[in-house]
């Protein structure tokens, strides 16, 4: 019977299930939440202080302070947000059985 056995490693049939992917370890992932947290915190805060600064003294502070679109975007950004995430809690509780 050895001989008319198939030798696995040359022969493998084709497996439905996906190919297993390696995750990263959760630290890298927390530290990434991180980096990108500080990162719009001082971005927002750049855009919505540059305000009240002196006057511009770069083509940079002169754009920011000039722009007031971005100003009231991002500060209005988090309780839109927050509406949003409420509106989203209830449809799932009152359309839960549908």
């Amino acid at each position: 019977m050895e001989g008319h056995s198939i030798n696995r490693a040359l022969f493998r049939l084709p497996s439905l299930e996906p190919p297993r992917q390696r995750n990263p370890p959760p630290a890298y992932s927390g530290i990434l939440f991180i980096i990108a947290g500080v990162t719009c915190i001082c971005l927002a805060l750049c855009i919505t202080i540059a305000k009240v600064y002196s006057p511009a003294e770069t083509v940079a502070d002169n754009m920011l302070q000039s722009d007031w679109y971005y100003a009231l975007l991002v500060p209005l950004t988090l309780p839109v947000t927050v509406v949003a995430v409420y509106f989203h809690w209830l449809s799932m509780k009152l359309f839960k059985h549908a």
